[in-house]
């Protein structure tokens, strides 16, 4: 008897030190704080609402999810501190980041420390791009890039504004300059040279000196390569100092956020953005779980949602968390996903993404076509 007892004790205790019963770690990382955190806030509800559902399925292959937050504040060296304290927490996957000064330097890391990672919201291609010449195979995107958001916006441009006077003003980030040099290149390409190319500084205030340049150069329509702060500033000065050119924007506006900063000023403002899954009707259930809980899934929330059910999907597929399995299933599969069936390419990039033009009424965004 007391053999058997020894034996179930030891064989309790194995059980006990088992790792299917340990929590599997996953992050989410973007501007929890500063100008941006809007769309931090997408960003953590989304992953929240994701592990919150699959945890309650039974998890990822048996075991439950952890989510850490990383806060990064869209700030390229806070990035990189927090890919860094991703590794040494040991996490499987990354859905982030959402700035692309912030997610093309934590990818370096996130190779060297086995951790796949899939960004919402980063959309410069130098990510996925840079990433494949390395041999960097584990870094993934759900939406789609700026050479494709640039070219819509150029395109929509040269349809409706062909004779226009256009200036194209970038904030000097990687994402604001990406989209708007994208833009320029559409523009170009379509015989439309732009009247003025400037920088701005995405912490300044006062406009003032910028749109007076504007003014004297009889501008039509702002090209605004920055994010959605700095782009009320400039909107609603604009109108408050008698420019009344046109603004387009990209996605970086979606967020309720720049229509109470920008007021009025923001009505008849364009941007780029892709279909939206919070109106799509299959994700009716889903949006109403996340209103239910006070928040609007607007810009990158479900984008980040269906992030971490690719992955989770894709690790089950696997049977693994290592991240060179899941990349592998990730590539080799379609996810269908909130924002709609996910299908990767060899750089990481999802096939066949598209961009619709918006138009801002009323502090929100509408589609539209002309």
């Amino acid at each position: 008897m007391k053999r058997t007892y020894a034996a179930l004790a030891v064989g309790a205790i194995a059980m006990m030190a088992t790792p299917a019963f340990a929590q599997i770690k996953i992050g989410s990382a973007g501007p929890m704080t500063g100008q941006y955190a809007a769309f931090g806030e997408q960003l953590r509800r989304g992953a929240t609402m994701a592990v919150e559902e699959i945890n309650a399925a039974g998890g990822v292959n048996g075991q439950k999810l952890e989510l850490i937050i990383g806060d990064d504040a869209c700030d390229p060296k806070q990035a990189t501190a927090v890919a860094n304290k991703m590794v040494s927490d040991k996490v499987a996957f990354v859905a982030g980041h959402f700035c692309s000064g912030s997610s093309i330097p934590a990818s370096d890391i996130y190779k060297e420390g086995k951790i796949l990672q899939i960004t919402p919201a980063s959309t410069n291609p130098k990510l996925t791009d840079d990433a494949f010449t390395k041999g960097n195979t584990t870094v993934f995107r759900t939406c789609g890039r700026d050479d494709v958001q640039g070219a819509t916006v150029g395109a929509y441009i040269l349809k409706f504004h062909k004779n226009a006077k256009v200036a194209v003003l970038h904030d000097k980030s990687p994402y604001g300059k990406g989209v708007a040099d994208e833009t320029k290149k559409a523009l170009n390409k379509g015989g439309l040279r732009e009247t003025m190319y400037e920088a701005y500084n995405d912490t300044d205030k006062d406009f003032t000196a910028l749109i007076n340049k504007m003014k004297q150069a009889k501008i039509d329509i702002i090209v605004l390569g920055g994010y959605h702060t700095a782009g009320a500033l400039i909107i609603k000065q604009s109108r408050e100092q008698g420019l009344g050119a046109q603004m387009m924007g990209f996605d970086s506006l979606e967020t309720a956020e720049f229509g109470q900063l920008g007021g009025a000023a923001t009505n008849g403002v364009l941007m780029s953005f892709p279909p939206k899954a919070e109106d799509d009707p299959k994700n009716a259930a889903l949006v109403k779980k996340f209103r239910d809980a006070k928040f609007n899934p607007e810009g990158y929330t479900l984008f980040t949602y269906a992030a971490v059910k690719a992955w989770a999907e894709a690790a089950a597929k696997a049977k693994s968390t290592n991240a060179a399995a899941v990349a592998a299933a990730l590539r080799s599969g379609k996810y269908d996903s909130a924002v709609g069936v996910l299908e990767f390419d060899q750089k990481g990039d999802i096939k066949n993404p598209v961009y619709d033009i918006y138009v801002w009424k009323d502090g929100k965004s509408y589609a539209t076509t002309k």
